[in-house]
């Protein structure tokens, strides 16, 4: 490899990829659904991965993971990419790409199982994952409680997340239970996965963050079942 090729390479990785990736993700599944029958069409969620209880405990364990990047309606994809563009530069940065990767992903799904054990609607959305984000976000600001930078940001998210909740417990469209759930499981991942300098001390505390993460994500699974099966 030339130095230039390798120059080219390095600065393409310096870039958040994986932010990137995501959205463009996001932004095609949801061309294809308006396309095929339109985004806020039921038939057309369930199609394309939304969270859909019945599916789940039928063995569809996929959804929950696909609803992350499935979106209901033009202002759903506009805002969940926004905020996914701006939380995603800034935190891509601090952890590294495949940190990330893991804390977003890791996050959604704990937001999905969430809304699998206590919402019985259908649901979407990139949500979950970004009040991970964010949940990730106050994580920050608990271990480096002397920086003014993280402090500051954390106070801004916070007031945020409290504003959404309000709404959500106002609305009935609105997926509180999955919101819940990704922020606290955003808050475990990356407490247990951690900043890059920081990774290679394992603490207690990141230990118990992982274990009390996977522990609550079989007992929601559990609650869904054990609902959807009394449902049937």
């Amino acid at each position: 490899m030339t130095n230039q090729k390798k120059r080219t390479l390095n600065e393409l990785l310096k870039k958040p990829i994986v932010t990137y990736s995501f959205l463009a993700i996001q932004l095609v599944v949801f061309l294809l659904m308006t396309i095929d029958g339109g985004s806020e069409s039921i038939a057309t969620l369930i199609k394309y991965g939304a969270k859909e209880n019945m599916s789940i405990a039928m063995g569809q364990w996929w959804r929950l993971v696909t609803p992350m990047f499935v979106h209901i309606g033009a202002l759903h994809i506009i805002v969940n990419s926004v905020t996914l563009y701006y939380l995603g530069i800034q935190l891509e940065g601090v952890f590294g790409h495949f940190r990330f990767a893991l804390i977003y992903l890791l996050s959604g799904i704990a937001g999905n199982v969430a809304s699998f054990a206590f919402n019985d609607a259908v649901s979407a959305g990139a949500s979950t994952a970004l009040f991970g984000l964010f949940g990730t976000a106050l994580m920050l600001a608990e271990t480096f409680r002397h920086n003014s930078q993280m402090q500051e940001m954390a106070k801004t998210f916070a007031i945020f997340i409290g504003l959404n909740l309000v709404t959500g417990f106002m609305s009935t469209s609105v997926d509180n239970s999955g919101h819940i759930g990704g922020l606290i499981g955003g808050f475990l991942i990356a407490t247990a996965i951690s900043v890059p300098k920081a990774s290679s001390d394992l603490t207690v505390k990141r230990i118990l963050s992982g274990i009390t993460y996977l522990i609550a994500i079989a007992f929601f699974i559990a609650i869904g079942f054990k609902k959807t099966q009394i449902g049937l």
